[in-house]
C-alpha cells in the first residue's frame, strides 16, 4: 500500500512541465493559444508560432506580460522550410525541444448542407489548401521536430486531430475530414517509429469548440442549433477547456501513453446512432 502522506505531492510531479522546452503552432488563438497558456503558466518556456504575425505577437506580449517565459515566430506550416526554421529558432532559443502541439489547422469549403459542399462540385483550391496544412502542416512539423527529439531520446509529440477524423461528420467538408483521418494514422504511425528513441505521439481530437474553425463568424446561427444536436452536452467546448489534456499528454503523467488519440467532445462520439441532421435554410 503506498505511504499516501509521502504521495501528497504526487500530482504536482506528474504534471510537472518547469522548464519544458515547448513548441506551439496555430498559437495566435483558439486552442493553439489555449494550449501555450496552460504549458506557460506551469512554468515551460514556449515559443509561440502562427501564420498570422499581428495575431501571433498580441498573444506573445500578452504572456509575456504575465511573466511568462515566451517568444514568437511566424510560420506557415505548409511550407517545408518555414518549419524547418521555425524549429532551429526554438532550439536556438532554448536549446532544445521537449513538447510540440502541431494544432495548426484551417477548415475550408462547404459541408454537405450546401450544393458546392456535395463531391462533384467541393472546390479543388480549398482542398489543396486544407490538405497542405492540416495535413501537410502536421507532416512538416513532426519531420522537422523528430530529428531533435531523437537526439535528445526523449519528448512528446501531441497533434491536434479532430473527432471528424473518426467518423463520418455531415456537418464539416470533405477536405477537412479527409485530412483530420490521415492525420489520425500519422499520429499512430510516427509513434511506431519514434516509441524507440523515448519520443511519444498523441492526437487531441476535439469536437466542436467555440473558435476560429467550430464556430465561424459566417456560420449562420440555424446551423449552430444543429451543431447543438449532435453534442450531448448541448454546447460547444470553450478553448479553455483543452487545457487538461493538453497539460497530461505533455507531462510525464501520459508517460505510458504513445499512439493515443484523446477525444473532447462533449460526449459526440459516443452517439452511435442517428443519420444526416436536417440541413437548415441558409
Amino acid at each position: 500500500m503506498s505511504d499516501m502522506a509521502g504521495d501528497k505531492d504526487l500530482a504536482a510531479r506528474l504534471f510537472d512541465v518547469r522548464g519544458a522546452r515547448t513548441l506551439v503552432t496555430g498559437a495566435g488563438s483558439g486552442l493553439g493559444l489555449a494550449m501555450a497558456e496552460v504549458m506557460a503558466a506551469n512554468g515551460a518556456r514556449v515559443m509561440l508560432s502562427d501564420i498570422d504575425s499581428e495575431r501571433l505577437e498580441k498573444a506573445g506580449s500578452e504572456l509575456a506580460a504575465r511573466g511568462a517565459d515566451v517568444a514568437t515566430c511566424a510560420a506557415d506550416v505548409s511550407v517545408a522550410a518555414d518549419v524547418d526554421h521555425l524549429v532551429a529558432r526554438t532550439r536556438e532559443e532554448f536549446g532544445g525541444i521537449d513538447v510540440v502541439f502541431a494544432n495548426a489547422g484551417i477548415n475550408a469549403g462547404r459541408n454537405l448542407g450546401y450544393p458546392d459542399g456535395a463531391i462533384e462540385s467541393f472546390p479543388m483550391d480549398a482542398w489543396s489548401k486544407v490538405m497542405d496544412i492540416d495535413l501537410g502542416g502536421v507532416f512538416n512539423t513532426l519531420r522537422s521536430c523528430a530529428p531533435v527529439m531523437k537526439e535528445q531520446r526523449s519528448g512528446s509529440i501531441i497533434v491536434t486531430a479532430s473527432t471528424a477524423g473518426l467518423r463520418a461528420e455531415p456537418l464539416v467538408g470533405y477536405a477537412y475530414v479527409a485530412a483530420k483521418a490521415a492525420v489520425v494514422n500519422l499520429v499512430k504511425q510516427a509513434a511506431l517509429e519514434l516509441v524507440q528513441y523515448g519520443v511519444r505521439v498523441n492526437a487531441i481530437a476535439p469536437g466542436s469548440f467555440s473558435t476560429n474553425i467550430g464556430a465561424g463568424k459566417k456560420q449562420s446561427s440555424a446551423y449552430g442549433e444543429v451543431w447543438l444536436t449532435t453534442i450531448p452536452m448541448r454546447r460547444r467546448g470553450e478553448p479553455d477547456e483543452i487545457k487538461g489534456i493538453s497539460l497530461l499528454l505533455a507531462s510525464q503523467a501520459s508517460s505510458f501513453v504513445t499512439g493515443s488519440v484523446w477525444t473532447i467532445d462533449g460526449g459526440s462520439t459516443a452517439l452511435t446512432q442517428g443519420g444526416v441532421p436536417d440541413y437548415p435554410d441558409v
